[in-house]
């Protein structure tokens, strides 16, 4: 970019060039080169920015190269001390920018690594940057998390129900959100919560509630069924008992707690804040939602690598046809909306992140609780009129041709109750079509969507139009995979008469815990391209064996993601290797696999993968006969081991 074009894009109006060629010296600033070098503190080797603009207190330094360089930074480090050292007061944005292309590097206050604002990766106009200085929030996952499990031991003592508490803390989440908007405050400091506290304290318990209630009123204006949610969020939280007995000290001490040690360390308005927002949120839905103690809600960090499996950005529709809490629809849209900044101005950015948020996520979900935590954990994020349907899938047919999904995410009930699946996919189970378990062990789900999908390209067909193909990434137990019954054979030949089967990953073991102790694996499949093709051959299916995750299990807070020596997040790196693994097609002993595959064979990596032996060590094995005993004694084999 020129560094015309630059000036243009942040505003020329705000230039304070003061010498030739439109630099900005800061010896002429100071008066003389020895004055500045007196108010530095130290010798001075680059004083002539290239572009400096000011508007307020706000300053934007930009330095430009052809192609600039890390030691490029040591520079405009330099113009930045001088800055600090002439202009004491003043909010500075550094940036260094390509004139050969459009690649900049932007910094906040400091020339540091930790200081680097990484999704600024478009110059853009100064109201831009003003609103990188509004509230002094910063994230901060450490402290949230933390935090996080303080405030649900003080609903704990306020006697709020733990199948409640996500619920409550969402919708009580949306209030404070709103309160600081209307208030228009910029830092959320003690002042601010000394006026807050002001507010509240003329106010009443049952006033409290109130507007808590016509906050979400006002936020799901024009959403689809609006009347149901309200209705929801009436009966399942603010009606509630335990709610209602709240003093208004009770509602004062939890809206600062949320305020003060949770809002504060969130900028929502960054990807990785919406990151944190969900990670917070998700957090007490661990012994939250469904009535059904075997379905389990996915954990976050199995939803970010599903949604990189499927290479989700701005342009994909994303379906969750048995959405629960929301977390898959979550996660497609803070991936989406953080695309949607890619090589674009706010401007531009804002413009596709109403048309993500509009028509890009639905869901559909038929339990209560769960669908009042999709509705709250949505709007959280930002979206006030999510697509989300109160109905189950099997009775939303037109609602999933219209939405006309790219990918479907999904994690589907294991034992959902034959009463409610149609008769068509029923016609098999013989007795089991009268119990009280779904014998597909949620296979039924998907073999649905894939008749939905084939009546689709159907229609597109007799219309001269292509067909399409849509990327299914589903939560199945491991029987589901490995077929023990014929009803589950019958489901996974059928589903490969129509569809591709593309990978299947083994998980952890306790994937789900504290929740569903159900081991599961993650198939991925490409709805609409027959397994077999024309010609009658079959690709190779790749097989995962992701056992290990980089999480542990740890008293009062589930499964904890672990770091290394160096801070770093072991999962990033694992979620790496599982991703490369799979979109390179290697083969590494112990890990994957690959093979052709039918709906008859076992579909895990387990039975295709070459053992590394070299890994195995005498703890293993212990493990192993261990494992193999506590079954015994489980399954009433064995009593006593002496």
């Amino acid at each position: 970019m020129t560094r015309h074009d630059m000036i243009e894009r942040i505003g020329k109006q705000y230039l304070t060039a003061n010498i030739e060629g439109g630099e900005y010296s800061y010896v002429q600033e100071a008066g003389s080169k020895s004055a500045l070098e007196k108010a530095v503190g130290h010798p001075i080797t680059h004083f002539k920015l290239d572009i400096r603009f000011e508007k307020g207190d706000i300053v934007i330094l930009v330095e430009t190269k052809q192609i600039f360089k890390k030691a490029d930074e040591s520079q405009l480090a330099e113009y930045l001390e001088e800055e600090r050292a002439l202009h004491k007061s003043k909010k500075i944005i550094c940036i260094l920018a390509n004139t050969n292309n459009d690649k900049i590097k932007v910094w906040k206050s400091f020339v540091e690594d930790k200081f680097v604002l990484s999704d600024e990766s478009v110059l853009d106009a100064m109201e831009h940057y003003e609103k990188l200085f509004d509230l002094s929030k910063q994230n901060d996952r450490e402290k949230v998390l933390k935090n996080t499990y303080d405030l649900n031991e003080l609903l704990h003592k306020m006697d709020i129900k733990e199948d409640l508490r996500s619920q409550f803390v969402g919708t009580t989440l949306l209030y404070i959100k709103d309160m600081l908007k209307r208030s228009g405050a910029t830092n959320i400091d003690d002042e601010l919560i000394k006026k807050l506290n002001a507010v509240w304290s003329m106010m009443s318990a049952d006033e409290i509630r109130a507007a808590i209630k016509k906050t979400l009123d006002d936020l799901l204006d024009g959403s689809d069924n609006k009347a149901k949610k309200i209705e929801l969020l009436q009966k399942n939280v603010l009606n509630d008992q335990k709610v209602k007995k709240l003093s208004l000290t009770h509602w004062i001490n939890i809206l600062d707690t949320i305020i003060t040690d949770i809002y504060r360390y969130i900028d929502a308005d960054s990807s990785e804040g919406q990151d944190i927002l969900n990670l917070f949120f998700i957090a007490f839905n661990k012994y939250t939602g469904k009535a059904d103690k075997n379905q389990a809600f996915t954990p976050d960090h199995i939803t970010e690598f599903m949604c990189r499996l499927t290479d989700i950005d701005r342009n994909t529709v994303v379906l969750d046809p048995t959405c629960g809490s929301g977390s898959f629809l979550v996660q497609a849209m803070v991936k989406e909306l953080a695309d949607c900044r890619r090589g674009k101005t706010e401007t531009e950015a804002i413009t596709l992140m109403k048309t993500v948020k509009e028509k890009h996520i639905y869901g559909i979900e038929n339990e209560e609780k769960a669908y009042g935590l999709s509705t709250t954990n949505m709007l959280i994020h930002g979206d006030g009129n999510s697509n989300i349907k109160f109905e189950s899938c099997f009775k939303c047919k037109s609602f999933i041709k219209s939405a006309d999904p790219d990918v479907i995410l999904m994690n589907p009930p294991y034992n959902a109750k034959p009463i409610s699946i149609p008769e068509v996919y029923k016609k098999n189970w013989g007795k089991a079509k009268d119990g009280k378990e779904d014998p597909t062990k949620g296979f039924v789900f998907i073999h649905f969507l894939s008749d939905v999908v084939k009546e689709m390209n159907d229609e597109r067909e007799s219309k001269g139009e292509p067909r399409k193909t849509v990327k299914l990434a589903v939560l199945l137990p491991v029987s589901a995979a490995i077929g023990t019954s014929s009803i589950i054979e019958d489901e996974k030949i059928a589903m490969l008469e129509e569809n591709t089967l593309e990978a299947v990953f083994t998980l952890p073991n306790e994937v789900f815990y504290p929740g569903a102790s159900v081991t599961a694996c993650c198939m991925l499949f490409t709805l609409g391209k027959p397994h077999k093709k024309a010609d009658g051959t079959v690709n190779e299916t790749f097989f995962g064996y992701y056992k290990e995750d980089g999480f542990k299990k740890k008293k009062n807070l589930g499964r904890v993601e672990q770091f290394d020596a160096n801070g770093d997040s072991k999962w990033r790196s694992i979620e790496g290797e599982w991703l490369s693994l799979f979109r390179n097609k290697n083969v590494v002993d112990g890990l994957s696999a690959k093979a052709i595959v039918d709906g008859t064979n076992e579909w895990l990596c387990e039975a295709y993968m070459k053992t590394d032996y070299s890994k195995l060590t005498e703890a293993d094995f212990q493990q192993t006969i261990n494992d193999y005993l506590a079954y015994l004694v489980k399954s009433g084999e064995v009593y006593e081991v002496k």
